[in-house]
């Protein structure tokens, strides 16, 4: 079975089994309804008939297969779970509501309240494992490479080798890399061409960002020719245009590139969000914040805090809290100012020998100057808790592109510019997509992409990804 009858297949499963989980969503609440725990609190008014009850059911089970389809609760395409949980909380309180509606409508006053809103609790609860079985067994086939889509990447640069590591880490995405090609040629069209008439490819990937367009164009029509999927990553480029607005005033559309959805509401929500999301963290982490501050200043005294210079939304400076991680004599910045000199001269040296990154941010391999409190906060990303507060003043964001020192931001090229139209964040997408380990085009490349396509849902994604970032400690330095 291929990966595309694999997924119509799990679809069409999914109907009879959200009807048989509705079905049994409206038994239970009948059941609890009428049990000895429930009556002996609320005692039965009216009795209502079990077989009359059980035909109403089966019309609402299929009002609310109906409302789940317009939910988008049959996409062919599976979704993240965070996702679909909320679309079936939002489908049932939708069926909920028509079903409290009908009653109200045909003047059955009589009818239980605590029947309706036990099937809205219960429909949610079963249509949701329901799924999760659906999609562990989806989950445990591609796993043993069942369904899978056989493709060949095209490019060896950074980004396409990373989307090949992922495919072969995370079998679910259903998806076997067959063979990765430097590049597209007489060559790779003869090995691509043998692989598809052996039956063993599906699909190409081209995974070289900055190919000339007529070799794409080439690429393109070679895999329409074999009836071969295409796929590409999206380069900064198109990562940039994804936002757009299409007036026709002048008779002639004229398109406009948006450079961010975080305006007007969008704005509002993310701040909201923000505030809401900080006050809890900060909560829940203030005791390790505050046993982290007597280690280190136990370890090398005060300040425990470190203030460091960072270029924000739209270029303004601002004040990073960070907890300290170095040795006090070969910190930077305004507390320790006695040896800045010395200190620089240090940190350029360093930079020269131990970067492990290319371009205009550095990431010193193997710091001398960090304590050994201090590495083992930077590897659990301890030493970032303080940024809450940041986020609480308004310089930063839970999430977005990671805020970068004044030097740093000199030496960026123009496009990477574009990652300074929104606050900073203390997480991002590349965050968790990779920390260290990524170049820096391909962190501005995913932040891009963010900006573009920016989502409350995907801020609270990240937000539940990064505890999973930090605890396989990936790229962390």
């Amino acid at each position: 079975m291929n990966f595309r009858r694999l997924d119509l297949t799990f679809t069409a499963l999914l109907l009879p089994i959200d009807a048989l989980a509705l079905l049994f969503a409206g038994v239970s609440a009948y059941v609890l309804r009428f049990s000895r725990f429930v009556t002996e609190v609320r005692p039965i008014l009216q009795d209502i008939s079990f077989p009359h009850y059980l035909q109403t059911v089966f019309l609402f089970v299929i009002i609310w297969i109906v409302i789940f389809a317009f939910s988008g609760l049959y996409h062919t395409r599976p979704r993240k779970a965070w996702s679909e949980l909320g679309r079936i909380i939002i489908a049932c309180g939708a069926g909920t509501m028509i079903t409290i509606a009908t009653v109200f409508f045909r003047r059955e006053l009589t009818t239980s309240r605590f029947i309706v809103l036990a099937v809205f609790g219960f429909s949610v609860m079963y249509v949701l494992l329901g799924r999760l079985f659906l999609r562990a067994f989806r989950h445990a086939l591609l796993r043993s490479g069942y369904g899978h889509r056989r493709f060949a990447v095209i490019g060896m640069n950074s980004a396409a080798t990373n989307i090949v590591q992922n495919y072969r880490n995370n079998p679910i995405l259903g998806i076997t890399i067959v063979k990765q090609f430097r590049g597209w040629n007489d060559e790779t069209r003869r090995a691509l061409k043998k692989l598809k008439e052996s039956g063993k490819l599906d699909g190409v990937l081209l995974g070289e960002t900055d190919m000339e367009k007529v070799k794409s164009l080439e690429l393109i029509a070679f895999a329409e020719e074999d009836h071969l999927t295409f796929m590409y990553l999206a380069d900064l480029f198109a990562a940039s245009f994804t936002n757009i607005e299409v007036s026709y005033e002048t008779g002639v559309p004229i398109i406009e590139v948006k450079r961010t959805r975080l305006d007007g509401w969008g704005r509002i929500t993310k701040r909201a969000f923000d505030v809401f999301f900080a006050l809890l963290l900060l909560a829940i982490t203030s005791p390790i914040l505050i046993i982290a501050t007597l280690a280190l200043a136990i370890e090398d005294g005060f300040p425990t805090f470190f203030l460091n210079e960072r270029v924000g939304e739209k270029g303004e400076l601002f004040h990073l809290i960070k907890l300290r991680s170095m040795w006090r004599k070969m910190s930077i910045g305004p507390q320790f100012s006695k040896n800045e000199k010395q200190n620089l001269a240090l940190e350029k040296k360093l930079i020269q020998e131990k970067s492990i990154k290319q371009g205009p941010v550095y990431k010193i391999s193997g710091d001398p100057r960090i304590t050994p409190i201090g590495q083992f906060l930077r590897r659990w990303s301890i030493d970032e808790l303080p940024q809450f507060f940041n986020v609480l003043k308004g310089d930063m964001s839970l999430v977005g592109p990671r805020p970068h020192q004044p030097r740093e931001v000199d030496a960026y090229k123009p496009h990477h510019r574009r990652v300074l139209a929104i606050r900073p964040g203390i997480t991002g997408l590349a965050q968790i997509s990779g920390r260290s380990d990524l170049s820096f085009e391909d962190e501005v490349r995913l932040d891009t992409w963010y900006i573009e396509n920016w989502s409350p849902a995907l801020d609270l994604y990240i937000l539940l990804k990064t505890p999973f970032a930090v605890l396989y400690r990936k790229g962390a330095y």
